[in-house]
């Protein structure tokens, strides 16, 4: 089959490349799966870059979201042959590959309402927002909530069930593209960090009090911004660093205006709580059944674009999700 592999550490479109390997097979407790999607995740440019907090040997393939159809059930394993699966890899066998081995224990069925690419996408990003914003933030009904990087894989992930939960949503953007997104996923309001003041707009559209809930993928100058316009026991969700920065929390700051600094690393869920991750899986694919969430897949690429698609969400110029569609053709890539 072919995959795609990291042989040294660098920038996606420089170290991925694509190797003809030996087909995997399902061992003890695992699934074998034809991959159908793989989402992009900016993980998987840190992981490219040897910044992940995960560091898998070399060569490594890298894709850590995929939605397959099973072909094989290893011995011990609970599967069906032709079943459509979500999973996330366990490296160094990720998913940007034709095939990919996964543990059975974890897989969750695809929701029916969402073809292979949006379901790819539902998985890792709205975990971690419905994790972030209801069992770390307990976002509640009128509520307003900040979303940093709104028009982005995460972003649009927390807007969405944001605006589930009944909160208004503002949304930080960079550029008139992206603002436009952010505005046809339902933000209440848009504000674009390279020409607005963040901290005025925010303290105006709450009447002085600030957002209730931050939820922030970016961290650096984000981060400096949400704790001048958080509110008073409002909390500041930290999810990632797109930006580069890792901010230093002034915890005399969150003392003196009482609001809470909440980390999320939603993997450790599936080793201290994974019943909770299938309850979530569950209320999301009721959400994607109504059609309250739907994955913003804006653009479809084939296996050989891959590196190529990595690489530009690492660069921050792709708005939603983009997903390497295994089974599709160079020319029918969107």
């Amino acid at each position: 089959m072919q995959a795609w592999r990291v042989h040294d550490n660098g920038e996606p479109g420089a170290v991925m490349r694509l190797d003809d390997v030996p087909d995997p097979q399902a061992g003890p407790g695992q699934l074998l799966l034809r991959v159908r999607a793989v989402n992009v995740n900016f993980p998987d440019a840190l992981l490219c870059r040897g910044q992940y907090q995960v560091r898998p040997p070399l060569p490594f393939t890298p894709g850590v979201e995929v939605c397959g159809e099973v072909v094989a059930v290893g011995e011990g394993a609970e599967g069906e042959v032709g079943s459509r699966v979500l999973a996330t890899p366990t490296l160094p066998a990720g998913g940007f590959a034709e095939l990919v081995p996964v543990e059975a224990a974890a897989a969750l069925p695809a929701p029916d309402a969402l073809d292979d690419a949006e379901a790819a996408a539902l998985h890792i990003g709205y975990q971690t927002g419905w994790f972030g914003l209801h069992r770390r933030a307990r976002l509640q009904s009128g509520e307003t909530l900040l979303v940093h990087a709104a028009a982005g894989g995460v972003g649009t992930a927390a807007v969405q069930l944001g605006k589930a939960a009944g909160a208004t949503v503002i949304g930080v953007v960079g550029g008139d593209d992206k603002a436009r997104v952010a505005r046809e996923l339902g933000c209440d309001l848009v504000l674009d960090r390279r020409a607005d003041d963040i901290v005025a707009a925010v303290k105006e559209a709450t009447d002085g009090r600030g957002a209730d809930v931050v939820y922030d993928p970016v961290g650096g100058d984000a981060f400096v911004k949400s704790v001048k316009c958080v509110a008073f026991e409002g909390r500041i969700v930290v999810v990632g660093f797109a930006s580069g920065v890792v901010p230093q929390a002034a915890l005399n700051h969150a003392l003196v205006k009482n609001y809470a600094i909440l980390g999320l690393h939603w993997g450790l869920y599936n080793t201290h709580d994974p019943a909770a991750v299938r309850a979530c899986h569950e209320e999301l694919t009721k959400l994607a059944a109504q059609g309250t969430v739907k994955p913003l897949v804006s653009e479809r690429v084939p296996l050989e674009g891959a590196a190529d698609a990595v690489q530009r969400v690492a660069d921050g110029v792709t708005t939603g999700r983009v997903v390497v569609v295994p089974g599709q053709s160079a020319g029918g890539a969107r």
